[in-house]
């Protein structure tokens, strides 16, 4: 195809095309999905978690760094690359014929001990996210500040979610559906919790490290898993991994980009 696009290369043979290829250290690659940031603000949202970082790191006892997501896993075992034994044998992927049942975590990781936090549930709403808080708070009992930086989904901004919170500092505010309320309902308990949220800049999912436990947990728990017939063990296997950093752990720090190696 390139030598039919390129007849200017003139060149004739398959090898010599190869050969030219090489010589520019142009190869034959898989894509990746790729999206930039269009956040307009995005420098100015970096340095910002940069320099709450910092404080963070100077004084761990009054301040605490938390980076925050959710994650969605599912019943049915993922597909990856694994070792197999040479020949036209493949990893496989043993599926079971039940429903594809999903299920969410939310949980924080701490930028400076590797702590993480985290709660397991079929769905993730307003009324989880809001108890999430409180496990927070208890975890980090003493601390003057727990600074948690997060991404944009509207969720994260409802007024029933902010409700348990001291007032908010956020010079970016998110966009929000504008059929949503303003105020939090009736029900919902406001408090004076002292946790300020960072919104990273939209579709930066690179600036938040918590991406990369993710990753881990899919490579070692979740993907080519056998456990398609047993979902109670799988949600118990995903839960014994997580608790191993439920009490920090630079292990997960170097892992993630926080700590050199």
């Amino acid at each position: 195809m390139l030598m039919q696009s390129c007849e200017w290369l003139d060149v004739t043979t398959e090898g010599g095309m190869s050969q030219i290829l090489k010589r520019l250290h142009i190869s034959y690659k898989r894509g990746r999905d790729y999206v930039h940031s269009p956040d307009p603000d995005y420098e100015q949202k970096r340095k910002l978690i940069k320099q709450v970082q910092e404080r963070c790191q100077a004084d761990p006892e009054r301040f605490v760094f938390l980076y925050q997501d959710e994650l969605t896993y599912y019943r049915q075992p993922t597909l990856a690359c694994a070792y197999e034994a040479a020949g036209h044998q493949q990893p496989l992927a043993q599926r079971s014929h039940r429903s594809n049942t999903a299920h969410r975590i939310v949980a924080a990781m701490n930028g400076v001990t590797g702590q993480v936090t985290y709660r397991q549930r079929s769905h993730t709403d307003t009324k989880c996210l809001s108890a999430f808080w409180y496990d927070l708070r208890q975890a980090y009992a003493d601390a003057e500040i727990i600074y948690v930086v997060l991404d944009n989904w509207p969720v994260h901004f409802h007024p029933d979610v902010l409700a348990p919170f001291q007032a908010q500092d956020l010079p970016w505010p998110p966009k929000l559906p504008a059929n949503w309320p303003k105020e939090p309902c009736a029900k919902v308990t406001q408090d004076n919790l002292p946790i300020q949220l960072l919104c990273l800049p939209t579709y930066a999912s690179w600036l938040n490290p918590i991406e990369k436990l993710w990753r881990w947990l899919k490579q070692d728990i979740l993907h080519l898993h056998r456990l398609s017939d047993d979902w109670p063990v799988l949600n118990q296997q995903v839960a014994q991994f997580l608790n191993k950093f439920g009490q920090g752990s630079p292990e997960l720090l170097r892992y993630t980009g926080l700590l050199p190696p």
